[in-house]
């Protein structure tokens, strides 16, 4: 299934940029609820520029969660992922991908969720995010990967201020799937910040190669 999904995200993904840093990791400070909103609105009214968008869904703790398809370079199985000292709990460590060094982070761990077994549903989410005009590689763990799906502006709605297990600084919005149920759409660039990659900086992780694999 996994490999199947991976040839669908390539099919609809845009060519990746250039990146200059592959480690990446997070920010979990807290914004007063009136910013938060205000920026969950603006991040609307960015996505509702184009009428439909497509998000590739994944599950972590039983909840369903997207990004949008552009994010997303690959899809992996889960494989055997090499710790690297003295980083946070969340940082599982890193993978060779194709000779590149990419930091592996374990979204339940970046949520405050409980962490999980490994099962052969997880996997893997090689994305790219932006943060301060640098564009870092990283490698998402999660429970498993569900499918690509579009997203109709009409279809999206403001996070609620409250309710919501994930900070609301990274949640981009909530959509209403077709059986009626909510996905919470993820801003992966607000999801990890410029302090989590210093930190990862001194662990030593190499650069990534800037074409696209």
């Amino acid at each position: 299934m996994i490999t199947i999904m991976t040839d669908l995200i390539m099919a609809w993904t845009m060519p990746s940029t250039s990146v200059t840093d592959p480690v990446q990791a997070f920010d979990n400070n807290s914004n007063e609820t009136e910013d938060m909103t205000t920026e969950t609105e603006q991040d609307i009214q960015d996505t509702s520029n184009l009428d439909t968008v497509q998000y590739l869904t994944f599950t972590l703790d039983g909840e369903s969660f997207a990004t949008e398809i552009t994010k997303v370079r690959e899809v992996l199985e889960h494989t055997e992922v090499t710790r690297v000292p003295r980083t946070p709990d969340c940082m599982q460590g890193v993978i060779n991908l194709r000779g590149n060094v990419v930091p592996v982070i374990d979204m339940r761990l970046q949520f405050g969720m409980q962490p999980a077994e490994v099962t052969v549903d997880t996997c893997i989410i090689i994305i790219e995010v932006s943060i301060d005009g640098h564009s870092t590689v990283l490698g998402a763990l999660a429970d498993s990967v569900q499918e690509v799906i579009d997203l109709h502006k009409d279809q999206l709605e403001p996070a609620p201020t409250l309710g919501t297990r994930v900070n609301n600084k990274f949640i981009q919005a909530m959509g209403k799937a077709s059986d009626g149920s909510f996905i919470i759409l993820l801003n992966m660039d607000k999801a990890f910040s410029v302090e989590q990659l210093h930190d990862l900086e001194r662990t030593g992780g190499g650069q990534e190669d800037t074409e696209a694999a």
